[in-house]
């Protein structure tokens, strides 16, 4: 049997072992995992002597801003920096112009992906007070889940009243998707911005106690109770509190079905840092304290917290370089993540096998894109990341590739870089050098 690609010589990574065998592709798919000296023809051969060869790694959390705020990012430039950044598989979010609430919405974005994308991706369509017709043709255009956003976010999307919202879970239900929330308590954080800004507070930690853990806490506990009542399977994006984790893990341990992702940012950064970079660091919900850092880091170990995803949400520096008040939340993360948490792996916060199941084969589950992505089963998308964990580095915001390069990772020391994207077989990016074409990305259905 000849092949048309063979990795050779690497260490295979998956959840449960890591172990040295070939990677053998034909046509976009997986066609063997080769243990021994017997090894098929090839068309192409890649050897990943000293190397780990991991299931293409996903992030299931990215604002590529189009259609519509391609001003700050758009497909092409989002999906550069994945691959640039390891990342096989985005999934992007609804709140672009106009917002992915309809299929010729979804449509829009659909070509725009198609035309540009370096890398596969999946599509959200967002939950509004007066689209509950449109859900069911969504899931028929091929998105993979919905999203709600309960806290004030850039674009003002509005959250549905709690009736509609319960109305819609009931919908989405019976799709067998899931919703995922931006779950803050939006009164809470109107009260606390107005009394911290009326009273002239400038100190960028404040932004933490201005969006408090309690609005993250109160929104998740409400979430959890309309689950129970609706069946639905829910999701909480950017989890950043002790709180949250606290109340995902009771809940699964009753038998809902709920689950959760956090962030680089939320895990090896907290508050303090603003005093370094101030505003850069702002976004929604908040960096907070330390001990909510070494919480989600247990949740991520115990299975609590299933996904690690950015938030990828860029801004002009004209946007991000204000007081801490009038500054845009958000910043770069789909190309510096995994380098960050190889580091943290190289520090022994998990394991490199721990760090393929929230990076990839969580994410994939969570959203319905299982085994298809963050698999190497025989059949599936020939995804891979290999990684270099002996490489050392520094993130520079200049050398992102991102349209807009803010990050408050600006000169952190990094060791452990990911040196290869293969996309259904095909390298996008080759030994740190993109050799991909914009429009090999597809979009990624959830699985029947």
């Amino acid at each position: 049997m000849k092949v048309d690609l063979l990795i050779k010589n690497g260490k295979v990574v998956t959840p449960e072992a890591t172990y040295d065998a070939a990677v053998a592709i034909s046509g976009g798919k997986f066609v063997g995992l080769i243990s021994g000296k017997e090894l098929p023809e090839a068309d192409e051969v890649y050897d990943a002597s000293g190397k780990y060869v991991l299931p293409g790694l996903i992030d299931c959390h990215v604002h590529f801003r189009e259609p519509g705020v391609t001003y700050k990012e758009d497909f092409q430039t989002g999906s550069l920096a994945a691959a640039c950044g390891g990342i096989t598989t985005v999934v992007d979010m609804p709140n672009v112009n106009p917002a992915t609430s309809t299929v010729e919405a979804f449509n829009l974005k659909l070509d725009a992906a198609e035309d540009h994308s370096y890398v596969d991706f999946g599509i959200y369509a967002v939950i509004l007070q007066e689209n509950i017709n449109d859900l069911i043709p969504l899931r028929d255009a091929g998105v993979v889940g919905y999203k709600i956003f309960l806290g004030a976010t850039v674009g003002n999307i509005p959250a549905p009243d709690d009736g509609m919202m319960y109305d819609a879970m009931k919908v989405v239900a019976s799709t067998g998707l899931r919703i995922g929330f931006h779950a803050e308590n939006n009164e809470i954080i109107n009260h606390r911005v107005k009394q911290y800004k009326g009273q002239g507070i400038m100190d960028p930690k404040i932004w933490a106690e201005a969006r408090p853990a309690v609005a993250e806490a109160d929104a998740i506990a409400k979430l959890i109770r309309f689950s129970e009542y609706t069946g639905v399977k829910v999701h909480i994006y950017h989890m950043s509190s002790k709180e949250g984790v606290e109340l995902v893990r009771a809940a699964k341990e009753k038998g809902i079905d709920i689950t959760a992702e956090s962030g680089p940012h939320y895990l090896l950064t907290d508050v303090s840092l603003s005093d370094k970079v101030g505003s850069m660091l702002k976004m929604n919900p908040p960096v907070r304290y330390k001990e909510d850092s070494e919480k989600l880091w247990e949740g991520l170990n115990d299975g609590t917290v299933e996904a690690i995803a950015t938030d990828h949400s860029p801004h002009t520096m004209e946007e991000k370089d204000k007081n801490i008040w009038d500054a845009i939340p958000g910043f770069c993360g789909v190309e510096t993540s995994v380098p960050l948490m190889l580091t943290a792996v190289n520090e022994g916060r998990m394991t490199l096998n721990q760090y393929v199941k929230v990076a990839s084969e969580g994410p994939a589950k969570i959203w319905n894109m299982y085994p298809q992505k963050g698999s190497l089963n025989i059949g599936t998308d020939a995804d891979l990341t290999i990684v270099d964990m002996e490489r050392t580095g520094e993130i520079k915001a200049e050398e992102l590739h991102s349209k807009n390069k803010v990050t408050p990772f600006d000169g952190f020391k990094v060791k452990g870089m990911p040196v290869c994207t293969i996309v259904r077989g095909k390298f996008v990016m080759k030994d740190s050098e993109i050799v991909g074409k914009p429009g090999h990305g597809t979009i990624v259905k959830p699985a029947k």
